[in-house]
């Protein structure tokens, strides 16, 4: 597994602003958490998945890819990190 941390810069009140993902070997998405300005976050995983948040349905691309694109920012996390992201957002669903 990896995990991925993305970052959106953009100005879309709706949108959400910061994706943290759980890749594994296959580059295919396991688990999916989205952050919001207003403080919200859902989460998406293989048996949950809901109208704004679920998991991608192509292959993840390579973190040099995707922060080559000047409005993300992309960076490998610890599992830690995004262990944390998880717990936190399945805690205020």
């Amino acid at each position: 597994m990896r995990y991925v941390k993305v970052t959106w810069h953009h100005d879309f009140t709706d949108e959400p602003t910061v994706f943290f993902h759980e890749v594994g070997e296959d580059n295919w998405e396991t688990r999916r958490v989205q952050l919001y300005r207003d403080g919200r976050a859902e989460w998406a995983d293989e048996s949950r998945d809901t109208p704004t948040v679920g998991l991608a349905e192509i292959e993840i691309a390579p973190i040099q890819e995707i922060a080559s694109q000047p409005e993300f920012d992309a960076e490998e996390i610890s599992k830690r990190e995004f262990e944390t992201q998880w717990s936190a957002a399945r805690n205020q669903s």
